[in-house]
């Protein structure tokens, strides 16, 4: 369901109309955006709301301690303890079984006994990953003096603020903060732009990513041994387009939704599978946990600034715990190493690399595009894979399986070419397509829309599964 239940619906709605009425009064307006989001989060699990004060509370506190310290050893200890408080919450509920389940195998194969660790069984909160991102977020940038510590509600709101509280994106203090202490005017929404946002999203998620899951991915992945190589080969290609529908489509309605209310997300996902490179393709992909891994942890750790072994070493290090940040697995794991990896060799090549022409072939470019694409997919294989055996599996039936498909046929196959070449259109189409819908008069784009709705109902599946980036 892409929603709890119709009646959440409907009192969600209400509660919306609530806060839009008291949008000109910048506190009414953030004390019912902070209600709507904790009814919102609390749908799932009533405690996971008691999470979100908790880290809302570690940031005020934290935040507030280093804009009254003026000595840097204490602004720093103060920030590093907070984050501190921040990654430890993170960390118990995301790491803490992953991590004894593998403390208690290396202690029985070495003949041990077991752990003495409690083995416990963890919920693991809805979007977890992106509030706590955000959070530390906040407290380094006023450590840094991006920003003065704002107002508790005011961090409340932004923590919380229910477009983005799920699966993002990761917005910063510096892009959110001033927009929530602003009176809304109805006059500067962009409805058109809004909705087809929305619309598009919703396209992307009900129809494309549903289909292509229910369609192969999922029979493919869940029996490595039973297909052939072609059927294989595509729901590979298939995953790397059910992501990209899922995630991006979310992002879609998510920023669709927050322009409704008179806030502006920064972009998200930018063609990813036209990159010409690894480091092309993460300024594309999921671009706020690019950045975020950027500022926070690969700079920190010296970024460039050093030897070529130092630099590979940042890269390799930031891509490991930028898979890790997707989940407790050795799976995520391989799949982040895969893109450091690929990124350190991108990086060593453009350092040493002695270019004669300072014009880029056009033949050139479409090789950097397909080979870019087909090792994103390969990393895909280890991010999809229950284990890391079922991934070599994949791996080896797509050498050896050589047999008539039993899954792929016409429609799936023109779904995922057509997704990916539609990335490979000139940069900046789409915002060019969203300008002229929004420049259309308002009967006509309640035409288009209802056709679009019609269209998602008809072409959509019965039931929808939850946005992948849920679990995240």
């Amino acid at each position: 369901m892409l929603f709890p239940t119709t009646d959440f619906a409907i009192f969600f709605t209400g509660v919306f109309v609530i806060g839009w009425l008291l949008s000109r009064h910048v506190t009414s307006w953030q004390i019912a955006m902070v209600c709507a989001s904790y009814i919102f989060y609390g749908w799932w699990d009533w405690r996971f709301d008691f999470l979100l004060l908790l880290v809302t509370f570690v940031s005020v506190i934290t935040g507030s301690a280093i804009g009254r310290e003026e000595n840097k050893k204490k602004r720093k200890l103060i920030m590093s303890s907070g984050v501190t408080v921040i990654l430890s919450i993170l960390a118990w509920f995301k790491y803490y079984g992953f991590f004894i389940s593998n403390v208690d195998n290396t202690i029985a194969k070495l003949g041990f006994g077991h752990s003495l660790f409690p083995l416990l069984s963890i919920t693991l909160p809805v979007g977890i990953s992106f509030f706590t991102f955000m959070a530390i977020s906040y407290v380094v940038d006023i450590y840094r003096g991006s920003i003065l510590p704002a107002k508790p509600l005011e961090v409340a709101t932004y923590l919380s603020f229910f477009p983005h509280l799920v699966a993002g994106p990761i917005v910063r203090g510096t892009e959110l903060l001033p927009q929530i202490r602003e009176k809304k005017i109805a006059g500067s929404i962009k409805i058109g732009e809004s909705l087809w946002l929305i619309l598009a999203g919703l396209f992307k998620k009900v129809v494309i990513s549903s289909f292509v899951s229910t369609a192969i991915v999922n029979p493919v992945f869940q029996s490595p041994n039973s297909h052939s190589s072609i059927d294989v080969l595509f729901a590979v290609y298939g995953y790397a387009v059910q992501i990209w529908a899922d995630f991006s489509g979310y992002t879609d309605i998510a920023i669709g939704v927050a322009q409704l209310i008179g806030i502006k997300f920064p972009q998200n996902f930018d063609s990813p599978y036209a990159a010409e490179n690894l480091q092309d393709f993460w300024k594309r992909w999921h671009i706020t946990l690019s950045r975020w891994l950027r500022d926070y942890l690969y700079i920190p750790l010296g970024g460039n600034r050093g030897s070529t072994w130092i630099t590979s070493r940042n890269i390799l290090i930031t891509m490991i715990l930028g898979g890790l940040w997707h989940g407790a697995s050795w799976t995520f794991l391989c799949w982040g190493a895969i893109h450091g990896v690929g990124q350190v060799i991108g990086h060593i090549r453009r350092k040493y690399r002695v270019t004669s022409s300072p014009t880029v072939s056009k033949w050139r470019t479409i090789v950097a595009r397909i080979s870019t694409f087909h090792i994103v997919c390969f990393g895909w294989i280890f991010f999809r894979a229950d284990t890391i055996g079922d991934a070599f599996s994949l791996i080896k039936s797509i050498f050896t399986r050589f047999e008539m498909p039993t899954i792929l046929n016409l429609n799936i196959a023109l779904v995922i070419i057509a997704s990916i070449a539609i990335q490979q259109l000139p940069r900046g189409w789409a915002q060019r397509f969203i300008a002229t819908f929004a420049r259309q008069k308002l009967i006509v784009q309640g035409l288009i829309s209802g056709a679009l709705l019609v269209l998602i109902t008809t072409l959509g599946p019965q039931g929808v599964a939850p946005f992948i980036y849920y679990r995240f």
